[in-house]
């Protein structure tokens, strides 16, 4: 970690000239399914996993966990940030991999503003087409009573569009959500809070050739993915779930035809038992051997 910290000292222009040089693959294998992990919580300041606030406090270590599940057969790529991708990019981990760039992080956890997810990290489709990624993915929550939604969806249609006009995937993650009377955001994962949010999400921009929905595992799955056509990842889940829970409603969703893979982060980089390595080789097994 001492030499990333002195190649971005010393030589800056490096980080520049290695997203040119890297070694690109294809979107999606012979199976048409993807593992990707999320790297991307951190920069709204949501640290916490189970019962530890701070578990992806230290750069070193959750750099180090990455590593270690890029390193797997099967996992296609990941979902970060610029400053965690670019530590990857510098220690060749990016090599052959999706990149998928996280886009608005303006919503930061606990603030008034939350729901108002500005575009602060990748702000624009052309910025990610730059560096040679393979798409943008923008969280765009959905509360009726926070003004703040409309600039959210107004963005994320705009990233839509602009992101297809690169030919590059746009990863949508909607969520309907509300504020609770202790002010905190929650998301409504209830079967037709959830389809209410894709047909919304599914409508954004000119255009929906590139676009991927990002969905949580929720009941109904099976009624719930009848709202959309479009290609959908699904995202991790609360990693305080028994892992052997979360693997069998993994695998039972993966049989559904338009649901493509999965987008994880903490379930697989925090495992209870600390075992990255096979908590993502148990993940690669259900999305790339068709489910369970």
């Amino acid at each position: 970690m001492a030499e990333l910290t002195e190649i971005r000292v010393r030589h800056p222009e490096r980080l520049a000239e290695a997203w040119q040089r890297r070694r690109t693959r294809g979107l999606v294998g012979e199976d048409g399914r993807l593992l990707i992990v999320a790297a991307d919580h951190p920069a709204r300041g949501a640290l916490g996993v189970r019962g530890d606030r701070m578990a992806m406090a230290s750069r070193p270590d959750l750099i180090a966990r990455l590593m270690t599940a890029l390193e797997r057969p099967g996992v296609d790529g990941v979902l970060a940030t610029p400053d965690i991708l670019e530590d990857l990019l510098l220690l060749g981990a990016l090599e052959g991999k999706v990149v998928i760039g996280s886009m608005n992080r303006g919503g930061l956890q606990g603030a008034a503003f939350e729901v108002d997810d500005r575009f602060t990290a990748y702000r624009t489709a052309d910025e990610i087409a730059s560096r040679r990624l393979d798409g943008g993915k923008m969280l765009t929550r959905i509360d009726l009573g926070d003004p703040g939604t409309v600039s959210t969806l107004e963005s994320s249609a705009a990233a839509v569009t602009g992101l297809a006009e690169h030919k590059l995937m746009a990863m949508v993650e909607p969520f309907w959500s509300t504020r609770a009377e202790d002010g905190r955001v929650t998301n409504l994962l209830d079967p037709d809070s959830v389809i209410k949010s894709i047909h919304i999400a599914s409508a954004l921009g000119a255009t929906s050739a590139y676009t991927w929905l990002k969905l949580p595992v929720v009941d109904e799955l099976d009624r719930v993915m009848e709202a959309t056509t479009l290609p959908t990842l699904l995202l991790g889940g609360d990693p305080t779930v028994a892992p052997e829970a979360t693997y069998a409603s993994w695998g039972k969703a993966l049989s559904l035809p338009s649901v493509r893979g999965l987008v994880v982060g903490r379930a697989l980089l925090f495992p209870p038992d600390g075992d990255v390595a096979a908590a993502v080789d148990h993940a690669a097994t259900l999305v790339h051997g068709g489910g369970a």
